[in-house]
Formats: C-alpha cells, structure tokens, sequence
C-alpha cells in the first residue's frame, strides 16, 4: 500500500470528507471531490479501490479544506 500523504497525514482509509457536502448542479461533492456514489459506498470499499480514488480528487485540487 502506498505511503500516506504527507501534507495531511491521510492513509486511504481515511474519508476525503471536510464536511462542506455539496452537489446542487452534478453528481460531484464540491467538498471532497467524490461522486455520491463513492461517497455512499466509501465504507464498503477497499484499500485499493479507496487510494485510487484519493489519487484522482487530489489530482483535480480536491478536498477543499478551509
């Protein structure tokens, strides 16, 4: 498994969540950066499955933390 990344010493377990949920216009979190399905199945999902997925919204400037 990957190293946890360093700037918030996140593993892949942990949920992208930053409690700003939001997804009036697509099926996006405006929040987090995760689809609603991915946020719905987030606990159901591997380590794999989940690291892939905290790669993507990384790479796309997410979660928005303030």
């Amino acid at each position: 498994m990957a190293a946890p990344d360093k700037q918030y010493s996140l593993t892949p377990s942990d949920s992208p969540c930053v409690a700003l949920c939001s997804t009036l216009y697509d099926d996006v979190c405006r929040g987090c950066g995760r689809t609603t399905l991915e946020v719905a199945n987030w606990v159901f999902l591997d380590e794999e499955e989940k690291l892939r997925i905290w790669q993507r919204i990384k790479s796309e400037g997410y979660p928005h933390r303030n």
